[in-house]
């Protein structure tokens, strides 16, 4: 029974050991996995209206005055965007008009990867 109970306490001992040693030789060869200027992790791609329609308004509020719509198939240049994304300032390529449009339906791409 006393060995039974020895190894049980190594074992655990070992267990609550095994992260420390892991965490010091990961931060050892994180060097080698850093991230380059090349790599398209983390890289926020071209913006896309990700519904059918969205409207594009005077000002950065849904009470504004409606200026036209967005259309999925349509090509935009986006000059701005609110500090958190609510809204982006365009103009939509296909109909000349420039706007705000709620940053619910435009959006950039975001290309995450698993390193």
């Amino acid at each position: 029974m006393r060995i039974s109970r020895i190894a049980a306490a190594a074992a655990v001992t070992a267990a609550v050991a095994l992260p420390i040693v892991t965490a010091s030789t990961a931060s050892a060869a994180s060097p080698a996995t850093a991230v380059t200027a090349s790599d398209p992790c983390g890289k926020v791609g071209p913006y896309k209206v990700h519904a059918n329609a969205a409207t594009i308004r005077s000002k950065a509020s849904a009470k504004s005055t409606v200026l036209g719509l967005l259309y999925k198939g349509h090509k935009f240049t986006v000059h701005k965007a609110t500090t958190y994304g609510e809204w982006v300032y365009i103009t939509d390529k296909s109909t000349g008009v420039t706007g705000w449009v709620s940053g619910i339906y435009v959006y950039p791409d975001v290309s995450t990867c698993l390193h």
